[in-house]
């Protein structure tokens, strides 16, 4: 394998899923978090007597989780299991809120969830478009490889041949297949083994 082969693997090469934060990886583990958070959250709200103190802020956090591990749509879903959690609190334990008191729950857990999931979601967006576009400059390169090594070569064994030197266009052709074998084969590789649109690691 020549260096340039070497460099363009390293390149383009996607991470593997256990360097990825974890409620990427495992999304059953991320929504059981989630859900104990909740419960936790709930029950902390119970315990603790005041209606003043802010512990129904701490529903931001599986709110949070949620929007991040899963994009806007989660986030939005999220936001309102907080808000139906606050009114459960609400009506089992007779508090009586005012519209300052609802809006300072309810508003932040909605724009969080809706916020930070939107802001996910264009993320993986431009992430994919990005893989796309590295992949179109993979394809560019590849073409202006195999025109260096294969056009290139057959040209010259059609030269070879037209000036009568038959032993030389016939070993320039041997060569030229040789090196399209190779080509083709590596980039046969990179298409089996590419991941999203990118170009995936060569065999030795």
């Amino acid at each position: 394998m020549s260096e340039g082969d070497v460099v363009r693997e390293t390149e383009s090469a996607p991470p593997s899923a256990a360097s990825g934060p974890w409620f990427l990886s495992r999304p059953g583990l991320t929504v059981g978090v989630a859900v104990a958070l909740y419960v936790m959250v709930l029950g902390l709200r119970f315990v603790v007597d005041s209606p003043q103190d802010p512990i129904t802020l701490l529903f931001c956090l599986p709110i949070a989780l949620l929007a991040v591990a899963f994009g806007l749509r989660a986030g939005l879903v999220a936001g309102l299991v907080g808000i139906f959690l606050v009114a459960v609190w609400v009506l089992v334990e007779h508090i009586s809120l005012s519209f300052l008191g609802w809006s300072s729950r309810v508003i932040p857990m909605l724009l969080l969830g809706i916020l930070l999931g939107d802001a996910v979601d264009r993320l993986r967006r431009s992430e994919a478009e990005r893989h796309r576009l590295e992949a179109v400059a993979q394809r560019h390169r590849d073409a202006v490889e195999f025109n260096d090594s294969v056009v290139q070569g057959l040209s010259a064994a059609k030269w070879a041949l037209e000036a009568g030197r038959e032993e030389r266009g016939l070993k320039i052709i041997a060569e030229t297949l040789d090196v399209a074998q190779e080509l083709i084969s590596g980039l046969l590789r990179d298409a089996d083994m590419g991941v999203d649109g990118r170009r995936g690691h060569r065999t030795t």
